[in-house]
């Protein structure tokens, strides 16, 4: 039998490993896992209670290699799986997207000879300042499986030099898991008091979320940003569900968004999901809002000089605003007035990414 190791460092890696979880339990004579928890990412929120909501099991190991530099994290990461991967000897390590994580235990794997996998491969940026776009490049150089969300991915990975037989465009695990969660919701299984309770007071409303240090850090750029979501606030509602590291620079700065706008603790995902899903817009600067909403078909404006997603904005809801603050109105505007572009959802996004890559993955054996 061939067994997989399944590595996740933060709550998104779950969120994408989960569909494929569920695609491997359907194989119990021919593939095993187990599901490597580095611990890179300290979250209270993923509790029994997140698992159940993936329909998976808990870890079954955790490393518990969270905090320190970007160097630090790593380095207590390769130390702490080469020691688990040294006595499961897995047949394949299996990383998803490009957080710490991924980086570490693919160099390990590599080093002892374990085959990797890389899942959301060949995405780039262009920007060598996001640590990021560093642990995409260097994982997609040493893999040996690559499967891709969007044409793009193949065309990176081919002009690297990486073999076309061993790429897999294949859609995107993250878009299964959404469409496993929005049907949860519209079934009612979850309560998520805390977005309801929004929605139930707002017809219309948008999102924000704002994480990145080249936003927030930056005084200048964060009042701008301020500023501009001020300003849309008064024809829009926003709600914005704060990271704690984003709240202490806006105390830290003075930043006041105005009584328009709805300040939250950070939310749980499904109850983010319930929120942002019925949004008229989302205005963001995470990777994964901006698949996932042009996957629903929610208009996104998100507020980076790039995207490693070209696919969201060449066919999807995506628009790529920097932080312009005129371009930013001019775009919101449109979106609140009904007059702004329609997107599509890009080809494989249909809910089975999950299927091809365990069929290629037997086929591969």
């Amino acid at each position: 039998m061939t067994h997989l190791h399944l590595i996740a460092g933060a709550r998104p890696n779950f969120m994408k490993i989960a569909p494929l979880i569920r695609e491997i339990q359907k194989y119990p004579e021919q593939i095993s896992y187990s599901l490597i928890h580095t611990g890179q990412h300290y979250d209270s929120a993923m509790s029994d209670v997140f698992f159940k909501e993936l329909g998976i099991p808990d870890p079954d190991e955790h490393l518990d290699c969270g905090g320190g530099s970007h160097g630090e994290q790593t380095a207590k990461i390769m130390v702490a799986y080469e020691n688990l991967a040294l006595k499961d000897r897995p047949d394949f390590v299996v990383v998803v997207g490009d957080v710490n994580s991924t980086l570490a235990c693919s160099i390990v794997a590599k080093k002892l000879n374990i085959k990797v996998v890389h899942i959301e491969a060949g995405l780039r940026s262009g920007d060598r300042e996001m640590p990021e776009e560093i642990n995409r490049l260097v994982t997609d150089a040493i893999s040996d499986l690559y499967f891709v969300t969007e044409e793009a991915g193949r065309d990176h990975l081919l002009r690297e030099g990486q073999s076309e037989d061993i790429i897999h465009y294949v859609g995107h695990v993250m878009v299964d898991n959404l469409f496993f969660q929005v049907a949860k919701l519209e079934k009612g299984d979850e309560l998520v008091p805390i977005s309801s309770d929004y929605k139930s007071k707002h017809e219309k409303y948008g999102v924000i979320t704002l994480h990145r240090p080249s936003n927030v850090d930056e005084p200048e750029t964060f009042q701008d940003l301020a500023e501009a979501l001020k300003k849309i606030s008064k024809d829009l509602p926003l709600v914005f569900p704060v990271h704690p590291r984003t709240r202490q620079k806006m105390e830290e700065f003075g930043i006041d968004l105005g009584e328009r706008v709805t300040l939250l603790d950070p939310q749980g995902y499904m109850e983010f999901l319930n929120l942002w899903k019925d949004a008229v817009v989302v205005l963001t600067d995470s990777g994964g809002l901006q698949e996932e909403t042009t996957a629903l078909g929610i208009p996104c404006l998100t507020l980076r000089e790039n995207t490693e997603r070209p696919v969201t904005v060449s066919e999807g809801t995506n628009q790529l605003m920097g932080v312009d603050v005129v371009k930013i109105l001019a775009a919101a505007s449109k979106i609140i007035e009904g007059t702004t572009k329609e997107g599509k959802c890009p080809k494989f996004w249909d809910g089975k990414a999950s299927e091809r890559i365990v069929a290629a993955i037997l086929a591969s054996l």
